[in-house]
């Protein structure tokens, strides 16, 4: 790739803060920044972006269809146990015959709009849902704590679809949103094992036959490697850092009570170890605070990121595979003497398709990385700002107690004699 111009589009690494503007917040050496003015504070960091936020709230206004996922509720039978979600959707649209609609979907009706979605839009970048089981070191699979994380991912999903310039217009959705039974929809089409045969013969015709990927796509392609390779390190170390962070918790709990008990037999140091124990306890709880807000906002952001790694590489897989197809027609029709008519048709159509396919995913990459972007720079400003709270929490504690502890000059303390 030495020599080659790349792309603006195509040239920001995430976590690359010198090379990405959406990140440059995050270098606080001035000569770094153009030697700009520094905020005065953190609060006033925060509040800068407080102000984009309204900015987007503005922007959210103009929207035309508005879907919440709420109410889950637990369902057991003989055969299984699944959980129902409420989803209602407001609208202004007229292609709907209602301005509300609420029906009532459990994951499996997740996963067949998103498996339409797909199947009538290769190419363009449908939001992930979470995986089927619950991950590795996550909570137990129906407990409350699963659900509502399961219930946010699903939000998530139908938000950023219900954004989309064209999945929000599908007519899968609208079904989905407004059909009180789902089953005879369901039953159209081609079944599971059907279009998973369809998916493998796609990958393995386009990893054997593409002869030659167009550069912007290749770059999209080394992109999307780069990318996965670091969301899927973040997210790891992330989720090691609040393992460790849950442990530290666990140290601080029985901390706090070894002081309390100490303070029982110590008459002359009573009142320190017991101002300890205090400051042990208030800490657990902003320790607490701090480990809950990571696990309910950065975690779910970077592994909402690491399952799109894994969309837009089976999204370019397809695009390979309709380019693959155009390949193989357009090299038979070469080496054929009879049915040239028949075949150019296919290979034009082809080539129709292949150029549908190439702007639709050119079109929604730009999208997707500046959703991408957003979400993710949302995660980090919070984070940051949670973390400022939680250690100006904590430092104010222990303060205090020096403070407490403090012998004024002149001052003395019990059983001392005057000099």
């Amino acid at each position: 790739m030495s020599g080659q111009t790349v792309p603006a589009d195509f040239s920001g690494h995430m976590l690359d803060l010198d090379e990405d503007d959406d990140l440059e917040v995050f270098s606080k050496n001035p000569s770094l920044a153009g030697g700009g003015p520094m905020p005065n504070s953190p609060s006033s960091m925060v509040n800068q972006y407080r102000l984009e936020e309204e900015e987007e709230q503005q922007e959210a206004n103009a929207r035309d269809l508005f879907i919440t996922v709420d109410d889950p509720e637990s369902h057991v039978t003989a055969v299984e146990t699944f959980v129902m979600y409420r989803v209602a959707t407001k609208t202004t649209r007229s292609q709907f015959d209602s301005s509300e609609y609420e029906v009532h979907r459990r994951y499996q009706d997740f996963l067949w709009l998103r498996s339409k979605l797909e199947e009538n839009h290769p190419t363009l970048i449908v939001h992930p849902l979470p995986e089927k089981f619950v991950m590795k070191g996550m909570v137990e699979r129906f407990n409350n704590d699963f659900i509502e994380t399961r219930r946010r991912a699903l939000q998530r999903f139908l938000s950023k679809v219900s954004l989309h310039p064209v999945l929000s217009h599908s007519h899968h959705l609208e079904v989905f949103l407004t059909a009180q039974d789902l089953l005879p929809y369901k039953k159209q089409g081609p079944g599971f094992l059907s279009r998973l045969g369809e998916t493998v013969r796609a990958v393995a015709s386009s990893v054997r036959g593409l002869k030659s990927r167009p550069e912007e796509f290749s770059l999209m392609q080394e992109y999307v490697e780069d990318f996965s390779i670091k969301i899927s390190s973040v997210d790891k170390v992330t989720q090691r850092i609040i393992k460790e962070q849950r442990e530290y918790l666990d140290e601080l709990k029985q901390y706090n009570p070894t002081y309390a008990q100490w303070a029982e037999s110590e008459g002359e140091l009573a009142e320190p170890l017991n101002g300890v124990a205090s400051c042990v306890e208030r800490c657990s709880k902003e320790t607490d605070e701090q480990i809950q807000h990571l696990s309910s906002v950065l975690v779910p952001a970077l592994h909402d990121y690491v399952l799109c790694a894994e969309t837009l590489k089976a999204v370019m897989r397809r695009r390979d595979n309709i380019q693959a197809q155009f390949e193989a027609k357009n090299e038979a029709l070469g080496s054929r003497r009879t049915d040239l008519e028949t075949l150019q048709d296919e290979v034009d159509s082809l080539a129709d398709r292949v150029e549908l396919a190439n702007n639709a995913l050119k079109g929604d990459w730009t999208r997707w990385q500046d959703g991408m972007r957003a979400d993710l720079k949302s995660a980090f400003l919070s984070t940051a700002e949670k973390n400022v709270e939680y250690y100006e929490q904590c430092l104010a504690v222990w303060e205090s107690f020096l403070l407490s502890q403090r012998v004024e000059p002149g001052e003395q303390r019990d059983g001392e004699d005057a000099s």
